[in-house]
């Protein structure tokens, strides 16, 4: 039985979940999409108690997704706890969705036992472990010709700090976003249209995981499921795909072993 009438929900802050933050993001392990939306004040922020002792904290977007819970941190384990606070914050707040992270520990587990459907939002890479034995793990990808290199004032093209400079034009360019959990970076990247299939995507995710490495940063990236080429860049630049970001309806709290389906 869930355990509805210890369980309690009530606004917050982040410095008063901030041990709980610091506890998520060194379980982790990985990459946190969605580690700066709190800080940035794009979620609010809620906190979980049981019989009045605090057991975890959840983010509810305010913008973007309006009613989605982004995140959700739970000291205990009991997935009967968890679902009953879930309950709980959506009745508090009307939250209508949960969003989850799959390579994050018992984050897929709740959005299934929470929602009837689950969705594939992105893909998410991650550099490859040291040692891995595979082809994608390579950094030895040539474009004749080609320079990557800063941006400079006068370069026109695809935007980004970052330049693939080739026969005297900008015909890539992307960056390395730090707003996530240290140390990892979230490499993005732009190919010029007229360009595009001749290797040049996965050149520059190649030479971005360097830039990356030399700032002491750990690489990473993510991409629409659909977005066929960028994948496909990504993962010939040597990154290696570690799990999706995903959210689904809230529709199966408190029903107990129903779970909800990927799709």
């Amino acid at each position: 039985m869930i355990r509805t009438m210890t369980i309690s929900v009530r606004p917050t802050t982040l410095d008063e979940i901030s041990e709980f933050r610091e506890r998520y993001q060194s379980r982790a392990g990985c990459q946190i999409v969605h580690d700066s939306i709190l800080p940035r004040r794009l979620a609010d922020p809620w906190l979980f108690l049981e019989r009045s002792a605090p057991i975890g904290y959840a983010g509810v977007w305010n913008e973007h997704y309006p009613g989605r819970i982004m995140e959700a941190y739970f000291e205990t384990e009991d997935q009967d706890v968890q679902v009953a606070a879930i309950e709980a914050l959506a009745v508090e707040t009307g939250a209508t969705e949960l969003g989850g992270q799959t390579n994050l520990q018992g984050s897929l587990a709740l959005v299934e036992r929470c929602c009837s459907s689950v969705w594939t939002e992105k893909l998410l890479f991650a550099e490859p472990e040291e040692g891995m034995s595979t082809p994608r793990a390579r950094s030895d990808l040539v474009v004749p010709g080609a320079t990557f290199r800063r941006r400079r004032d006068e370069d026109e093209g695809p935007d980004g700090p970052w330049v693939v400079e080739l026969g005297g034009a900008v015909v890539a360019a992307g960056g390395i976003l730090t707003h996530y959990n240290p140390p990892y970076g979230d490499l993005y990247m732009e190919v010029a249209e007229a360009r595009r299939g001749e290797g040049l995507g996965s050149y520059i995710v190649q030479e971005l995981r360097s830039a990356a490495k030399e700032a002491g940063l750990v690489p990473a990236a993510r991409c629409s499921p659909d977005n066929v080429p960028s994948r496909a860049a990504l993962e010939r630049g040597g990154l290696i795909r570690c799990g999706r970001l995903v959210w689904g309806a809230l529709g199966r709290l408190s029903t107990g072993s129903d779970h909800g389906t990927i799709a």
